[in-house]
């Protein structure tokens, strides 16, 4: 049997039979990536299935009510839909990372050495860092590291988000956004 077949089959009969209290939700999300992970049909990344089964709630209980009376095809038709959306919502973001990073790229001026590079590759996976952060990331000292965040804050890509003097941090907010769009384009529907 397909994998996208076995895994909405067993998310219906995980909502079905609901054996939590409390958790479901995320018990059933990670039960969907373990089956996707296990059946090879992911690899690196997070796909968020549930959110586009979250975006028409009706459509989904009625294929879930279809699925109790035993018609299989609404909900694996409903899941692979869901599926092709959220891979549609995951490409859409690398799309507006990569925009980013090459955006990056034409405002920042420095060795091909630097640290800045992979400071900037590190903020596209962490937008909010601090120095101690960088460095161990890095792998450079601390001096180094607050050297490239103060570049890239110079250049408009980063910008300081609290913490005082001591305790500083900064974030990208270019990637903030496109998270935030991402999040926008798979939130749960009425």
């Amino acid at each position: 049997m397909p994998v996208l077949v076995q895994t909405a089959i067993a998310h219906a009969q995980f909502e079905t039979i609901h054996p939590f209290p409390d958790g479901n939700g995320r018990t059933g999300r990670a039960l969907v990536q373990g089956m996707l992970r296990a059946g090879r049909m992911t690899r690196n990344v997070t796909v968020p299935v549930s959110a586009g089964l979250l975006c028409d709630l009706p459509a989904y209980f009625s294929a879930l009510t279809a699925y109790r009376q035993g018609d299989l095809r609404p909900i694996v038709e409903a899941f692979a839909e869901a599926s092709f959306a959220a891979v549609r919502n995951g490409r859409m973001l690398v799309g507006a990372l990569q925009d980013a990073r090459a955006c990056w790229e034409t405002r920042v001026t420095v060795r091909s050495d630097s640290s800045v590079y992979p400071l900037m590759t590190l903020l596209l996976r962490q937008p909010v860092i601090t120095s101690g952060v960088a460095a161990t990331e890095l792998g450079v000292t601390s001096v180094a590291a607050q050297a490239s965040i103060d570049r890239l804050v110079d250049a408009g890509v980063l910008q300081q988000a609290g913490g005082g003097l001591r305790k500083r941090r900064w974030a990208a907010p270019d990637v903030l956004e496109a998270l935030d769009a991402f999040a926008a384009r798979a939130r749960r529907g009425s």
